[in-house]
């Protein structure tokens, strides 16, 4: 037996981007190659695609953990990475993409509606691009960019033009099975339906879709039962169809009380709902007193405002009326939805004052620097190559971040954080005042970075006199 799951919650890797590589032309008779390092690859996407064929969540119920390929290192030679694989996940029609707080990103409605859940890295640039008329040999190339990763919650939400709903065994299911070519389970015991049911029906010239919806009954807006967990499934349909049994053996239940329970827990439920079209269907006129129950309650419905038809699937009697005021109501509703107009593509300039970059000042003299570029550009450099990071350096001022870092009142020596808290890259600044190849020494060197660090001292010294004061104060004893 196929199990139905129509929430997850998903974590998804995307690819590491792969690094450039650093290398050298070597032939004979030709010493000064140059720089032939080839780029990395770019990282895998995961991408999350609407396809018909799926109906269920299930494989990520049993599978959350799902990663794309990493990008490929580049090689000498000029030979770039290959690219990472992008890693396609197909979803049901009618897939909700959450974030753990709850906010929608994206709704998945469609064949072929794509999201992208996690995007790859960028590959890192070989030496041979990084080359220029100041570093035509760079004995370094930048790392690639790791992919984003993070968590997503799917939300199936059953995509149907009419839902019936009802008590357990009012007869959802033996409807749906004789309007359509649905074949759902069907018992004499309350929740034989377990998950929806879709089938498809045809009226004239109008094809649309049904939903048997699980029984609700009394709390189901707070859980109880079945309710809660495919209510989300009624959302998207245009009309409700109240499934009303008139051959119950419960003495404390009636058509019109079964109504009023259904319709409290909806409006309970919310989403919406409240403003949907409703039908009423008396279900099982053909057993002996549903007729005449069906005869005493349809005025009382019928004051109420509601459309009633009188069915039996059994002998199917008032199908045909039933099923052609349905298809009347969904051409209605498809004709008043406004038309979906094609995608714009918006065009936002950055503003002429936006550096792109912010810089904040925080205590202990920690200058911290927060924007896209340079902490990309901080996530790309190697650190154990001083030349990599004077390349940074070069970066970074050229961006103005040297200029805002002044204006802020960095000096020389002061800390300076780029990226946030938990992972950024933390040195001592030197506002350069020379750059490119009169900075070089051999390649993968760069004499800025043999200056000494007076911020770093300084915090060293600071930390030792308070090791000094800790070990002071554990030999103290205040009661000696």
């Amino acid at each position: 037996m196929t199990t139905f799951v129509d929430r997850v919650e998903l974590h998804v890797a995307a690819g590491n981007g792969g690094h450039g590589c650093a290398s050298v032309h070597r032939e004979k008779f030709k010493p000064l190659g140059g720089p032939d390092g080839g780029n990395g690859g770019r990282g895998g996407d995961v991408i999350l695609v609407v396809d018909q064929s799926v109906t269920t969540l299930l494989d990520y119920h049993h599978s959350p953990h799902r990663k794309a390929t990493n990008g490929k290192p580049g090689e000498g030679g000029n030979r770039s990475g290959k690219d990472g694989g992008d890693l396609v996940l197909p979803v049901p029609d009618g897939t909700v993409v959450l974030d753990k707080q709850g906010n929608v990103l994206a709704d998945l409605v469609g064949e072929g509606t794509t999201y992208v859940a996690a995007q790859g890295g960028r590959g890192g640039l070989g030496n041979a691009a990084l080359a220029s008329a100041r570093r035509k040999v760079p004995g370094f190339a930048l790392l690639g960019e790791p992919g984003r990763t993070g968590d997503v919650v799917l939300e199936l939400k059953t995509v149907a033009d009419v839902a019936l709903v009802g008590y357990p065994s009012a007869g959802k299911s033996s409807l749906i099975s004789v309007l359509s070519a649905a074949k759902p389970k069907i018992a004499d015991y309350p929740f034989t339906t377990l998950v929806p049911n879709l089938g498809v029906v045809t009226a004239g010239s109008t094809v649309y879709t049904v939903a048997d919806v699980p029984g609700l009954i009394p709390g189901a807006s707070q859980g109880k039962g079945l309710g809660l967990e495919f209510l989300r499934h009624v959302e998207r349909c245009s009309v409700l169809v109240h499934v009303l049994d008139t051959a119950t053996l419960e003495s404390d239940r009636d058509p019109a009380s079964d109504l009023d329970v259904i319709e409290a827990e909806l409006a309970e439920y919310g989403a919406g709902l409240e403003n949907r079209p409703r039908i009423v269907v008396l279900n099982k006129v053909d057993v002996p007193d549903g007729q005449d129950l069906a005869d005493m309650v349809r005025p009382d419905l019928e004051s109420r405002g509601y459309q009633v038809f009188e069915v039996s699937a059994v002998s199917r009697q008032g199908l045909k009326e039933l099923s052609f005021a349905l298809a009347s109501i969904v051409a209605e509703a498809r004709a008043a939805k406004p038309k979906e107009e094609a995608t714009r593509i918006v065009i936002r300039p950055k503003a002429v004052d936006d550096a792109g970059f912010t810089v904040t000042r925080e205590e202990d003299d920690l200058f911290r620097v927060r924007g896209e570029k340079p902490e990309r550009w901080v996530r790309q450099t190697d650190f154990s190559n001083d030349e990599a990071v004077g390349y940074l350096a070069d970066r970074l001022n050229r961006l103005g971040v040297e200029e805002e870092l002044l204006k802020a009142g960095a000096r020389a020596g002061d800390g300076v954080a780029i990226g946030a808290e938990d992972d950024a890259v933390v040195f001592d600044w030197e506002p350069t005042m020379a750059s490119g190849a009169e900075m070089l020494g051999r390649r993968g060197e760069d004499h800025r970075f043999e200056a000494p660090r007076p911020a770093a001292q300084r915090r060293r010294e600071r930390d030792a006199a308070r090791d000094e004061a800790d070990e002071a104060y554990e030999g103290f004893d205040p009661f000696a």
